[in-house]
Protein backbone atom coordinates (compact mmCIF):
# COMPACT_ATOMS: atom_id res chain seq x y z
CA UNK A 1 0.00 0.00 0.00
CA UNK A 2 1.62 3.61 -1.24
CA UNK A 3 0.50 6.53 0.73
CA UNK A 4 0.49 9.55 -1.84
CA UNK A 5 -0.09 13.28 -1.03
CA UNK A 6 -1.99 15.22 -3.56
CA UNK A 7 -1.25 18.97 -2.70
CA UNK A 8 -4.30 21.23 -4.25
CA UNK A 9 -2.35 23.20 -7.01
CA UNK A 10 -3.48 25.43 -9.46
CA UNK A 11 -7.46 25.59 -10.97
CA UNK A 12 -6.75 25.79 -14.55
CA UNK A 13 -10.21 24.51 -15.81
CA UNK A 14 -8.88 25.44 -19.82
CA UNK A 15 -6.09 22.52 -19.36
CA UNK A 16 -6.99 18.58 -19.11
CA UNK A 17 -7.74 17.25 -16.19
CA UNK A 18 -4.31 14.97 -16.42
CA UNK A 19 -2.34 17.87 -15.74
CA UNK A 20 -1.72 18.05 -12.57
CA UNK A 21 -4.08 20.63 -11.85
CA UNK A 22 -7.54 21.07 -9.72
CA UNK A 23 -10.96 20.74 -12.07
CA UNK A 24 -12.30 22.31 -9.48
CA UNK A 25 -11.53 25.52 -6.85
CA UNK A 26 -15.02 26.92 -5.90
CA UNK A 27 -15.73 29.25 -3.21
CA UNK A 28 -12.53 29.65 -1.98
CA UNK A 29 -9.83 32.19 -2.50
CA UNK A 30 -6.22 31.10 -3.69
CA UNK A 31 -2.63 31.19 -2.14
CA UNK A 32 0.41 30.50 -2.48
CA UNK A 33 0.16 26.86 -0.35
CA UNK A 34 -3.45 26.06 -1.12
CA UNK A 35 -6.71 27.66 -0.41
CA UNK A 36 -8.56 29.70 1.98
CA UNK A 37 -12.17 29.77 2.18
CA UNK A 38 -14.27 32.58 0.88
CA UNK A 39 -16.91 34.56 3.35
CA UNK A 40 -20.59 34.91 2.21
CA UNK A 41 -21.95 37.86 1.63
CA UNK A 42 -24.33 39.67 4.63
CA UNK A 43 -26.59 42.44 4.58
CA UNK A 44 -24.38 46.18 5.89
CA UNK A 45 -27.09 48.88 4.90
CA UNK A 46 -30.83 49.30 5.10
CA UNK A 47 -32.57 48.52 1.70
CA UNK A 48 -32.81 51.36 -0.45
CA UNK A 49 -36.19 52.20 -2.36
CA UNK A 50 -34.87 49.83 -5.29
CA UNK A 51 -32.51 47.79 -6.57
CA UNK A 52 -28.46 49.37 -6.65
CA UNK A 53 -26.12 48.94 -9.38
CA UNK A 54 -22.59 50.15 -7.89
CA UNK A 55 -21.40 51.63 -4.23
CA UNK A 56 -18.86 54.01 -3.66
CA UNK A 57 -17.08 54.69 -0.75
CA UNK A 58 -15.34 58.27 -0.01
CA UNK A 59 -13.15 59.41 2.67
CA UNK A 60 -12.66 63.55 3.02
CA UNK A 61 -10.54 64.23 6.59
CA UNK A 62 -11.96 62.16 9.40
CA UNK A 63 -15.35 61.84 7.78
CA UNK A 64 -15.96 58.35 5.54
CA UNK A 65 -19.22 58.75 3.53
CA UNK A 66 -20.73 55.48 1.31
CA UNK A 67 -22.76 56.19 -1.60
CA UNK A 68 -24.82 53.99 -3.83
CA UNK A 69 -27.03 54.12 -7.25
CA UNK A 70 -29.84 53.06 -8.63
CA UNK A 71 -32.00 53.15 -11.69
CA UNK A 72 -33.68 56.14 -10.91
CA UNK A 73 -31.74 57.37 -7.80
CA UNK A 74 -28.19 58.14 -5.98
CA UNK A 75 -28.47 57.68 -1.64
CA UNK A 76 -26.11 57.78 0.44
CA UNK A 77 -25.52 55.89 3.82
CA UNK A 78 -26.78 56.93 7.55
CA UNK A 79 -24.78 55.87 9.66
CA UNK A 80 -26.67 56.38 12.65
CA UNK A 81 -29.28 53.73 11.11
CA UNK A 82 -27.45 52.68 8.47
CA UNK A 83 -30.70 53.74 6.12
CA UNK A 84 -30.22 54.74 2.74
CA UNK A 85 -31.31 58.36 1.69
CA UNK A 86 -32.04 59.56 -1.48
CA UNK A 87 -29.62 62.28 -2.09
CA UNK A 88 -30.42 62.48 -5.87
CA UNK A 89 -30.71 66.13 -7.68
CA UNK A 90 -34.15 67.37 -7.49
CA UNK A 91 -36.24 65.17 -10.29
CA UNK A 92 -34.37 62.02 -9.72
CA UNK A 93 -32.76 60.28 -13.04
CA UNK A 94 -34.51 57.40 -15.59
CA UNK A 95 -32.76 54.36 -16.89
CA UNK A 96 -29.50 54.57 -15.27
CA UNK A 97 -27.74 51.01 -15.91
CA UNK A 98 -24.38 51.82 -13.97
CA UNK A 99 -23.31 54.79 -11.87
CA UNK A 100 -19.49 55.39 -12.15
CA UNK A 101 -18.08 57.15 -9.18
CA UNK A 102 -14.55 59.33 -8.69
CA UNK A 103 -13.62 61.65 -5.77
CA UNK A 104 -11.73 64.93 -6.71
CA UNK A 105 -10.76 66.65 -3.20
CA UNK A 106 -13.80 66.89 -1.18
CA UNK A 107 -16.13 66.37 -4.65
CA UNK A 108 -17.83 63.02 -5.38
CA UNK A 109 -18.22 63.04 -8.97
CA UNK A 110 -20.64 60.67 -10.76
CA UNK A 111 -21.05 59.74 -14.17
CA UNK A 112 -24.10 57.97 -15.78
CA UNK A 113 -24.32 58.28 -19.52
CA UNK A 114 -27.39 60.22 -19.39
CA UNK A 115 -27.02 63.42 -17.30
CA UNK A 116 -24.68 65.88 -17.06
CA UNK A 117 -21.64 65.00 -14.27
CA UNK A 118 -22.92 64.90 -10.75
CA UNK A 119 -21.39 66.04 -7.72
CA UNK A 120 -21.86 66.05 -4.09
CA UNK A 121 -19.31 68.34 -1.70
CA UNK A 122 -18.58 66.54 1.35
CA UNK A 123 -19.18 68.13 4.72
CA UNK A 124 -21.75 71.14 2.76
CA UNK A 125 -23.85 69.23 -0.01
CA UNK A 126 -27.11 67.60 0.60
CA UNK A 127 -28.31 66.04 -2.25
CA UNK A 128 -26.29 65.74 -5.83
CA UNK A 129 -26.40 68.29 -8.56
CA UNK A 130 -25.08 69.28 -11.86
CA UNK A 131 -21.11 69.58 -11.72
CA UNK A 132 -21.49 72.46 -14.03
CA UNK A 133 -23.58 73.81 -16.69
CA UNK A 134 -20.42 73.23 -19.03
CA UNK A 135 -19.79 69.70 -17.78
CA UNK A 136 -20.61 66.31 -19.73
CA UNK A 137 -22.33 63.48 -20.08
CA UNK A 138 -20.64 60.96 -19.51
CA UNK A 139 -20.32 56.86 -19.49
CA UNK A 140 -16.81 57.02 -17.47
CA UNK A 141 -15.18 59.55 -15.15
CA UNK A 142 -12.00 59.34 -12.95
CA UNK A 143 -9.10 61.58 -11.80
CA UNK A 144 -5.87 61.78 -13.83
CA UNK A 145 -3.03 63.46 -11.89
CA UNK A 146 -5.03 67.03 -11.07
CA UNK A 147 -7.70 66.96 -13.62
CA UNK A 148 -11.16 65.37 -13.55
CA UNK A 149 -11.08 63.37 -16.96
CA UNK A 150 -14.75 62.15 -18.22
CA UNK A 151 -14.50 59.83 -21.65
CA UNK A 152 -17.28 58.13 -24.05
CA UNK A 153 -19.53 61.27 -23.98
CA UNK A 154 -22.77 62.55 -24.95
CA UNK A 155 -24.77 59.33 -24.14
CA UNK A 156 -22.47 57.56 -26.89
CA UNK A 157 -22.79 60.25 -29.41
CA UNK A 158 -19.09 60.90 -28.98
CA UNK A 159 -18.07 57.14 -28.02
CA UNK A 160 -14.84 57.95 -28.35
CA UNK A 161 -14.12 61.52 -27.04
CA UNK A 162 -11.82 62.13 -23.68
CA UNK A 163 -12.57 65.16 -21.92
CA UNK A 164 -11.07 67.25 -19.11
CA UNK A 165 -11.63 69.77 -16.76
CA UNK A 166 -9.80 72.62 -16.02
CA UNK A 167 -6.25 72.10 -13.98
CA UNK A 168 -7.43 71.27 -10.05
CA UNK A 169 -10.67 73.11 -10.73
CA UNK A 170 -13.21 70.28 -11.15
CA UNK A 171 -15.72 72.44 -12.06
CA UNK A 172 -14.56 74.08 -15.13
CA UNK A 173 -14.85 72.55 -18.26
CA UNK A 174 -15.20 75.37 -20.81
CA UNK A 175 -11.10 75.12 -23.20
CA UNK A 176 -9.20 78.21 -24.35
CA UNK A 177 -8.26 81.63 -22.71
CA UNK A 178 -6.24 80.87 -19.16
CA UNK A 179 -7.92 77.20 -18.69
CA UNK A 180 -6.04 73.72 -19.43
CA UNK A 181 -9.61 71.84 -19.84
CA UNK A 182 -9.67 70.57 -23.28
CA UNK A 183 -10.48 67.13 -24.95
CA UNK A 184 -9.42 64.77 -27.53
CA UNK A 185 -11.20 62.65 -29.99
CA UNK A 186 -9.04 59.45 -30.17
CA UNK A 187 -9.51 58.12 -34.05
CA UNK A 188 -8.25 54.57 -33.81
CA UNK A 189 -9.62 51.79 -31.76
CA UNK A 190 -13.61 51.87 -31.94
CA UNK A 191 -15.92 52.92 -28.93
CA UNK A 192 -13.93 53.86 -25.33
CA UNK A 193 -14.79 51.13 -23.37
CA UNK A 194 -13.69 52.08 -19.92
CA UNK A 195 -10.65 54.23 -17.88
CA UNK A 196 -8.72 54.25 -15.21
CA UNK A 197 -6.43 57.00 -13.73
CA UNK A 198 -3.31 57.57 -11.20
CA UNK A 199 -0.40 59.62 -12.51
CA UNK A 200 -0.97 58.48 -15.97
CA UNK A 201 -4.69 57.64 -17.81
CA UNK A 202 -5.42 54.94 -19.56
CA UNK A 203 -8.17 54.83 -22.07
CA UNK A 204 -9.53 51.52 -23.06
CA UNK A 205 -11.09 51.12 -26.30
CA UNK A 206 -12.58 47.86 -28.22
CA UNK A 207 -9.45 47.44 -30.19
CA UNK A 208 -6.70 49.78 -28.43
CA UNK A 209 -5.46 50.99 -25.18
CA UNK A 210 -4.15 54.53 -25.01
CA UNK A 211 -2.17 56.18 -22.49
CA UNK A 212 -2.64 60.01 -21.53
CA UNK A 213 -0.11 61.48 -19.80
CA UNK A 214 0.45 65.37 -18.73
CA UNK A 215 2.90 66.85 -20.86
CA UNK A 216 1.85 71.22 -20.01
CA UNK A 217 0.95 73.81 -22.35
CA UNK A 218 -0.01 73.90 -25.22
CA UNK A 219 -1.30 70.69 -25.86
CA UNK A 220 -1.87 69.72 -22.13
CA UNK A 221 -1.91 65.79 -22.76
CA UNK A 222 -0.16 63.45 -24.82
CA UNK A 223 -1.95 60.52 -26.02
CA UNK A 224 -0.34 57.41 -26.73
CA UNK A 225 -0.98 54.02 -27.62
CA UNK A 226 0.20 51.21 -26.23
CA UNK A 227 -2.01 48.32 -27.35
CA UNK A 228 -3.18 47.62 -30.63
CA UNK A 229 -5.63 44.92 -31.65
CA UNK A 230 -6.27 44.34 -27.63
CA UNK A 231 -8.84 46.10 -25.97
CA UNK A 232 -11.49 46.00 -23.55
CA UNK A 233 -14.88 44.38 -24.20
CA UNK A 234 -16.83 45.43 -21.20
CA UNK A 235 -16.04 48.76 -19.37
CA UNK A 236 -17.72 47.01 -16.09
CA UNK A 237 -14.61 44.35 -16.45
CA UNK A 238 -12.19 47.34 -15.55
CA UNK A 239 -10.61 47.74 -12.32
CA UNK A 240 -7.39 49.20 -10.56
CA UNK A 241 -5.50 48.83 -7.54
CA UNK A 242 -2.07 50.92 -7.68
CA UNK A 243 -0.07 50.86 -10.96
CA UNK A 244 -2.17 47.70 -12.24
CA UNK A 245 -5.64 47.62 -14.61
CA UNK A 246 -7.25 44.24 -14.65
CA UNK A 247 -9.68 43.74 -18.23
CA UNK A 248 -11.53 41.60 -19.92
CA UNK A 249 -10.66 41.18 -23.52
CA UNK A 250 -12.02 39.72 -26.26
CA UNK A 251 -9.96 36.87 -25.82
CA UNK A 252 -9.65 36.51 -21.92
CA UNK A 253 -8.09 38.83 -18.86
CA UNK A 254 -4.95 41.00 -18.72
CA UNK A 255 -3.40 43.31 -17.11
CA UNK A 256 -1.71 46.97 -17.94
CA UNK A 257 0.97 48.62 -15.84
CA UNK A 258 0.83 51.64 -18.07
CA UNK A 259 3.05 50.20 -20.76
CA UNK A 260 3.26 46.92 -21.24
CA UNK A 261 -0.28 44.79 -21.39
CA UNK A 262 -0.24 40.99 -19.53
CA UNK A 263 -1.96 38.23 -20.37
CA UNK A 264 -3.04 36.83 -16.87
CA UNK A 265 -5.72 34.46 -17.93
CA UNK A 266 -4.30 32.21 -21.23
CA UNK A 267 -4.33 28.77 -20.56
CA UNK A 268 -5.81 28.39 -17.46
CA UNK A 269 -9.32 30.62 -17.37
CA UNK A 270 -10.06 32.64 -20.78
CA UNK A 271 -11.69 29.42 -22.39
CA UNK A 272 -13.67 28.63 -19.11
CA UNK A 273 -15.40 32.24 -18.72
CA UNK A 274 -16.23 32.54 -22.36
CA UNK A 275 -17.54 29.04 -22.36
CA UNK A 276 -19.73 30.00 -19.19
CA UNK A 277 -20.41 33.61 -19.21
CA UNK A 278 -23.63 34.08 -21.00
CA UNK A 279 -22.37 36.76 -23.56
CA UNK A 280 -25.95 39.13 -23.82
CA UNK A 281 -25.53 39.80 -20.27
CA UNK A 282 -21.91 41.19 -19.92
CA UNK A 283 -22.75 44.46 -19.44
CA UNK A 284 -24.00 43.11 -16.19
CA UNK A 285 -20.20 42.56 -14.92
CA UNK A 286 -19.29 44.46 -11.98
CA UNK A 287 -15.42 44.20 -10.69
CA UNK A 288 -13.51 45.11 -7.63
CA UNK A 289 -10.46 44.92 -5.55
CA UNK A 290 -9.92 42.94 -2.33
CA UNK A 291 -6.71 44.26 -1.06
CA UNK A 292 -6.43 42.71 1.79
CA UNK A 293 -6.44 39.39 0.15
CA UNK A 294 -4.98 40.76 -2.57
CA UNK A 295 -7.71 39.24 -5.04
CA UNK A 296 -9.26 40.71 -8.46
CA UNK A 297 -13.01 39.97 -8.29
CA UNK A 298 -15.14 40.07 -11.26
CA UNK A 299 -18.73 39.12 -11.15
CA UNK A 300 -20.82 38.07 -14.21
CA UNK A 301 -24.07 35.62 -15.12
CA UNK A 302 -23.23 32.38 -16.46
CA UNK A 303 -24.97 30.54 -18.90
CA UNK A 304 -27.63 28.55 -16.05
CA UNK A 305 -28.55 31.93 -14.90
CA UNK A 306 -26.20 32.13 -11.92
CA UNK A 307 -24.23 35.22 -10.25
CA UNK A 308 -20.93 33.88 -10.41
CA UNK A 309 -17.40 35.40 -8.85
CA UNK A 310 -13.77 34.84 -10.72
CA UNK A 311 -11.28 35.44 -8.17
CA UNK A 312 -7.60 36.36 -9.21
CA UNK A 313 -4.75 36.35 -6.73
CA UNK A 314 -2.06 38.70 -8.36
CA UNK A 315 0.22 38.04 -5.93
CA UNK A 316 0.48 34.28 -6.67
CA UNK A 317 -1.06 34.26 -10.09
CA UNK A 318 -4.07 31.39 -9.33
CA UNK A 319 -7.34 31.46 -9.61
CA UNK A 320 -10.67 30.21 -8.15
CA UNK A 321 -14.52 30.47 -8.82
CA UNK A 322 -17.74 31.05 -6.38
CA UNK A 323 -21.03 31.07 -6.62
CA UNK A 324 -23.15 34.19 -5.01
CA UNK A 325 -26.41 35.65 -4.26
CA UNK A 326 -24.60 39.06 -4.28
CA UNK A 327 -25.78 41.46 -7.77
CA UNK A 328 -22.65 43.13 -7.85
CA UNK A 329 -19.32 43.29 -6.70
CA UNK A 330 -18.19 47.24 -5.43
CA UNK A 331 -15.59 49.09 -2.96
CA UNK A 332 -17.07 50.56 0.09
CA UNK A 333 -16.27 51.36 3.50
CA UNK A 334 -17.49 51.18 7.20
CA UNK A 335 -19.17 54.17 8.19
CA UNK A 336 -18.54 53.36 12.27
CA UNK A 337 -20.23 51.77 14.53
CA UNK A 338 -21.45 52.38 18.80
CA UNK A 339 -22.16 49.50 20.52
CA UNK A 340 -25.81 50.62 20.49
CA UNK A 341 -25.68 50.72 16.68
CA UNK A 342 -25.34 47.18 16.45
CA UNK A 343 -28.29 46.44 17.51
CA UNK A 344 -29.87 47.36 14.09
CA UNK A 345 -28.08 43.67 13.52
CA UNK A 346 -29.71 42.14 16.27
CA UNK A 347 -28.47 40.11 19.18
CA UNK A 348 -24.98 40.80 19.72
CA UNK A 349 -24.65 36.64 20.02
CA UNK A 350 -25.93 36.42 16.51
CA UNK A 351 -23.92 38.49 15.15
CA UNK A 352 -22.52 37.00 11.75
CA UNK A 353 -19.42 38.96 11.84
CA UNK A 354 -17.03 38.93 13.63
CA UNK A 355 -16.74 42.43 16.50
CA UNK A 356 -13.19 42.52 16.20
CA UNK A 357 -13.51 42.60 12.17
CA UNK A 358 -12.51 45.80 10.55
CA UNK A 359 -16.13 46.45 9.68
CA UNK A 360 -17.13 47.76 13.04
CA UNK A 361 -14.40 50.99 12.41
CA UNK A 362 -15.10 53.94 10.93
CA UNK A 363 -13.14 54.31 7.64
CA UNK A 364 -11.92 50.58 7.25
CA UNK A 365 -11.81 49.57 3.23
CA UNK A 366 -14.59 46.86 2.73
CA UNK A 367 -15.10 44.11 -0.08
CA UNK A 368 -18.24 45.06 -0.55
CA UNK A 369 -21.47 44.76 -3.32
CA UNK A 370 -25.08 45.16 -3.80
CA UNK A 371 -27.49 42.18 -3.29
CA UNK A 372 -31.62 44.07 -4.38
CA UNK A 373 -31.52 46.75 -2.48
CA UNK A 374 -28.96 46.40 0.45
CA UNK A 375 -25.67 47.12 0.10
CA UNK A 376 -23.43 43.86 1.58
CA UNK A 377 -20.50 43.18 2.95
CA UNK A 378 -17.94 40.10 2.35
CA UNK A 379 -17.73 39.53 6.46
CA UNK A 380 -19.60 36.44 7.24
CA UNK A 381 -19.11 32.44 7.84
CA UNK A 382 -17.43 30.43 5.44
CA UNK A 383 -19.46 29.63 1.99
CA UNK A 384 -19.35 25.93 1.48
CA UNK A 385 -16.44 25.23 -0.50
CA UNK A 386 -15.33 22.26 -2.97
CA UNK A 387 -11.69 21.79 -3.97
CA UNK A 388 -11.56 18.72 -7.17
CA UNK A 389 -8.04 16.99 -8.28
CA UNK A 390 -7.57 16.35 -11.66
CA UNK A 391 -7.11 12.45 -12.82
CA UNK A 392 -4.28 10.73 -10.28
CA UNK A 393 -3.27 7.39 -11.87
CA UNK A 394 -1.64 5.83 -15.20
CA UNK A 395 -2.94 2.80 -16.96
CA UNK A 396 -2.27 0.67 -13.85
CA UNK A 397 -5.24 -0.49 -12.08
CA UNK A 398 -5.56 0.32 -8.77
CA UNK A 399 -7.85 0.81 -5.31
CA UNK A 400 -8.37 4.30 -3.15
CA UNK A 401 -8.70 3.48 -0.07
CA UNK A 402 -8.21 5.58 2.54
CA UNK A 403 -8.14 9.72 2.66
CA UNK A 404 -7.02 11.86 4.61
CA UNK A 405 -8.05 15.86 3.95
CA UNK A 406 -5.35 18.26 4.87
CA UNK A 407 -7.31 21.16 6.52
CA UNK A 408 -5.85 23.65 8.60
CA UNK A 409 -8.32 23.97 11.57
CA UNK A 410 -10.62 22.16 10.36
CA UNK A 411 -11.11 18.77 8.27
CA UNK A 412 -13.32 17.46 5.19
CA UNK A 413 -15.95 15.26 3.44
CA UNK A 414 -14.53 13.56 0.58
CA UNK A 415 -16.16 12.14 -2.62
CA UNK A 416 -13.98 9.71 -5.47
CA UNK A 417 -14.46 9.38 -8.85
CA UNK A 418 -12.44 6.45 -10.64
CA UNK A 419 -12.68 5.32 -14.40
CA UNK A 420 -10.43 3.05 -16.83
CA UNK A 421 -10.69 5.07 -19.69
CA UNK A 422 -9.86 8.67 -20.20
CA UNK A 423 -13.17 9.10 -22.59
CA UNK A 424 -15.52 7.72 -19.58
CA UNK A 425 -17.10 10.90 -18.19
CA UNK A 426 -16.13 11.28 -14.27
CA UNK A 427 -19.02 10.39 -11.42
CA UNK A 428 -18.02 11.35 -8.26
CA UNK A 429 -19.70 9.36 -5.37
CA UNK A 430 -21.50 10.12 -2.14
CA UNK A 431 -19.33 12.94 0.14
CA UNK A 432 -18.55 10.89 3.19
CA UNK A 433 -17.07 13.04 6.52
CA UNK A 434 -14.12 11.89 8.00
CA UNK A 435 -13.72 10.04 11.14
CA UNK A 436 -12.75 12.00 14.79
CA UNK A 437 -9.41 10.61 13.55
CA UNK A 438 -9.64 12.70 10.44
CA UNK A 439 -9.90 9.25 8.01
CA UNK A 440 -11.94 8.36 5.52
CA UNK A 441 -12.83 4.90 4.62
CA UNK A 442 -12.82 4.55 0.87
CA UNK A 443 -12.70 1.48 -1.84
CA UNK A 444 -12.93 2.67 -5.35
CA UNK A 445 -11.22 0.82 -8.37
CA UNK A 446 -10.12 2.32 -11.68
CA UNK A 447 -6.69 3.43 -13.39
CA UNK A 448 -7.58 6.91 -12.87
CA UNK A 449 -9.28 8.47 -9.64
CA UNK A 450 -10.15 12.40 -8.81
CA UNK A 451 -11.17 13.11 -5.25
CA UNK A 452 -13.03 15.93 -4.03
CA UNK A 453 -13.14 17.78 -0.71
CA UNK A 454 -15.29 19.76 0.98
CA UNK A 455 -13.38 21.32 3.99
CA UNK A 456 -15.60 21.13 7.38
CA UNK A 457 -15.20 22.90 10.49
CA UNK A 458 -16.55 26.52 11.15
CA UNK A 459 -12.88 27.91 11.66
CA UNK A 460 -11.21 25.94 9.01
CA UNK A 461 -8.55 28.35 7.73
CA UNK A 462 -6.85 26.63 4.36
CA UNK A 463 -6.85 23.41 2.55
CA UNK A 464 -3.67 22.06 1.42
CA UNK A 465 -4.31 18.60 -0.15
CA UNK A 466 -5.08 15.00 0.57
CA UNK A 467 -3.31 11.97 1.99
CA UNK A 468 -4.67 8.90 -0.15
CA UNK A 469 -3.78 5.65 0.19
CA UNK A 470 -3.96 3.86 -3.50
CA UNK A 471 -3.41 -0.24 -3.74
CA UNK A 472 -2.50 -1.47 -7.29
CA UNK A 473 -5.09 -4.43 -8.17
CA UNK A 474 -4.32 -7.53 -9.93
CA UNK A 475 -6.07 -8.35 -13.15
CA UNK A 476 -7.57 -11.97 -14.50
Amino acid sequence: MATQRIAFTEWTPDLAGVAENLSVAQNVVPTVLGYNPFPLAVDYSAAASEDLNNTFAARFSATTSIFAGGATKLFKLDGADLSLDNVSKTGNYSSIVKWNFTQFGNTIIAANNVNKLQSYTLGSSSTFDDLSADAPVAKYVTVVRDFVVAANLDAGSNSNKVQWSDINDEFDWVSGGASQSDYQVIADGGNITGMTGGEVGLIFLDRAIVRMSYIGSPLFFQFDTISRGVGCVEGNSVVQYGGMSYFLGADGFYSCDGSTVTAIGTQKVDSWFYANANPSKLNLMSSTIDPIRKIVVWKFIDNFAQNTLLIYNWQVQKWSSCVTDVDVVASSASAGMTLEGLDLYGNMDTLTTSLDDALWAGGKFLFAGARDTKIVTFTGANSTATLTTGDIGSEVTSVVTLARPIVDNGSGSIAVASRMLLNEVPQLGSYIPASSENRVALRSSGKYHRLSVIPTGDRWSNAIGIDIDVTPQGTR
